[in-house]
């Protein structure tokens, strides 16, 4: 027996995503909704071998479906996501309205998902920022090891991360470097993002980070441990789909670089390509469609008596958005919504 399974913003790179993960993983279905803003309705979307008609976001009932995965921002997020929760349909929501929520659980199912049973308070959980999901998924398991202490991450985050629009102005800004009278200004970004990067992403806070930064220290602490500092540089480069990560992690016990290698070859969600050879190493290109977080570059740091240097990469909206959420409607199906 299957669950009724909603997908609201279907049309998005990010739903329909989640639309192809739920047919990829076998995702016990018995009937799904595609919506989306009325802007987009009667838009034909791919479930698997399947064609959804999207329905209108605005007047669906909720009532009688299991669970909803949302990807439609954080305004349209704030209207819908009480009303389904309060309809009895769990909400997973990849917005950032929600994780900052002591009573909603933000999670990443191979770093807590034991936190998920939270989710009975309001019947939402929160799915984290792209660039913190892939950083967790590789400090669990050396933090269950060695304890980190401290981490600073500089992030290179792909365009597709500011949605169709950012993907649209790398491609047509590309394009117009090399047809004379064809330029394309900046307008979803605050420079030139073709053949440049911009260390700016979301607004800038008081103390001088950005929220991206922000979320990035907030959702590391909610999600792996409080006590662990965090501090970031996030940066936007001319790379389609793929966020990059270089991590520098202090810990509070030596721990070798071997040992880290093999402690992430066994964790879940990490593929390790780790040579020390040209090519020894993974790109965001050659992540694109795959589930894996891949760890590459492992080595000590010569200047901490307790620090490791590492190079992260993953495709950002599969497991910095899609994936995660659907893994995290596996974890809730085992664990609290058993049918059958």
């Amino acid at each position: 027996m299957g669950y009724r399974v909603v997908v609201a913003g279907a049309t998005g790179n990010v739903g329909r995503e989640m639309l192809n993960i739920l047919a990829e993983r076998e995702f016990p279905v018995e009937e799904i909704a595609a919506l989306a803003s009325r802007k987009s309705l009667g838009t034909e979307v791919s479930f698997g071998d399947k064609t959804l008609t999207t329905k209108d976001l605005d007047t669906f009932d909720f009532t009688g479906w299991d669970i909803a995965l949302f990807a439609v921002g954080s305004d349209a997020t704030k209207i819908y996501a009480p009303k389904a929760a309060a309809a009895g349909c769990v909400v997973i929501d990849n917005s950032s309205l929600y994780r900052y929520d002591p009573q909603v659980p933000l999670i990443v199912p191979e770093v807590n998902a034991d936190a998920i049973e939270g989710y009975k308070a309001k019947n939402i959980i929160a799915n984290p920022n792209c660039s913190t999901a892939q950083m967790v998924v590789a400090l669990k398991p050396l933090h269950d090891r060695a304890r980190i202490k401290r981490v600073v991450v500089s992030t290179y985050q792909s365009v597709s991360g500011a949605g169709k629009a950012g993907i649209d102005e790398l491609w047509n800004q590309t394009k117009g470097i090399y047809v004379p009278g064809q330029e394309v200004e900046p307008s979803k970004f605050t420079k030139q993002i073709a053949f440049n990067v911009i260390p700016h992403i979301d607004s800038f806070m008081e103390d001088g980070s950005t929220k991206e930064e922000w979320k990035m220290v907030a959702e590391t602490k909610k999600i792996l441990d409080p006590k662990v500092k965090v501090t970031a540089t996030c940066v936007r480069v001319p790379v389609f789909v793929g966020h990059s990560e270089a991590i520098n992690i202090e810990f509070e016990d030596f721990l070798d670089e071997e040992e880290a290698r093999d402690i992430l070859r066994e964790a879940p969600g990490v593929l390790v390509v780790d040579k020390r050879e040209a090519g020894g190493y993974i790109t965001p290109v050659e992540c694109v469609g795959d589930y894996a977080t891949y760890i590459s570059r492992i080595r000590q740091d010569s200047t901490l008596d307790n620090g490791l240097n590492l190079w992260c990469v993953s495709d950002n909206l599969r497991k910095g958005a899609a994936l995660n959420a659907v893994q995290i409607a596996e974890v809730l199906g085992n664990r609290c919504l058993k049918k059958g």
